[in-house]
């Protein structure tokens, strides 16, 4: 397990984050694979099951028990068990037909934030929580076909993620994270320079 010094609500932040050149053009490819849902979000997605299945297209299952795994222990979740979703037609079964998130469409047809229901994994990807650390899900990025191909010199995966990382920290943690990234940065081309 990695260390960082910098720790903010407390989840240490790796500096990776800063510099790590990134762009996507989304097409969904990420979702192909399923993700990991924390318990708790797992219970409010079954809870609200009734809402999903009449937004179910025919390339998805409304059959509930097909659309998670069983749950496993995972420190890296706030309930610690993560329950990871099921693979149904090559691809999440919350993924539709279009590349869309069901579980994202179904909050914005309730007029609610769009990430009232997507798991945090789905929301930061290609940002992810490894071992207590705010890091990048390389091992995911490396293995897609249109995520990262073609990065962007001068956007960071930090900057790519901005909307990801306000939601997940909220005004206050972002506004720590924001401030830790100038310091990193300057003490980075300080040494450079030296």
């Amino acid at each position: 397990m990695q260390k960082f010094p910098k720790k903010i609500k407390g989840i240490m932040i790796d500096p990776l984050i800063f510099t790590f050149n990134f762009h996507c053009k989304c097409s969904g490819e990420c979702c192909w694979y399923g993700v990991y849902t924390d318990k708790k979000e797992h219970d409010l997605i079954i809870n609200i099951k009734d809402k999903i299945i009449p937004m179910i297209d025919e390339s998805q299952t409304k059959e509930v028990s097909k659309w998670f795994e069983p749950p496993e222990a995972d420190e890296d979740f706030e309930s610690g068990v993560a329950v990871g979703t099921e693979l149904y037609n090559n691809k999440c079964a919350f993924l539709d037909k279009n590349g869309l998130c069901t579980l994202q469409k179904l909050a914005v047809r309730e007029g609610m934030h769009k990430w009232k229901y997507k798991p945090i994994y789905c929301v930061l990807f290609p940002l992810t929580i490894f071992e207590g650390a705010l890091t990048i899900d390389d091992e995911h990025i490396d293995r897609l076909k249109s995520c990262n191909a073609n990065p962007v010199p001068s956007r960071s995966i930090y900057e790519a993620c901005e909307e990801e990382l306000r939601f997940f920290f909220g005004e206050d943690g972002f506004a720590e994270l924001e401030e830790y990234r100038r310091e990193f940065l300057d003490s980075k081309d300080e040494r450079e320079v030296a």
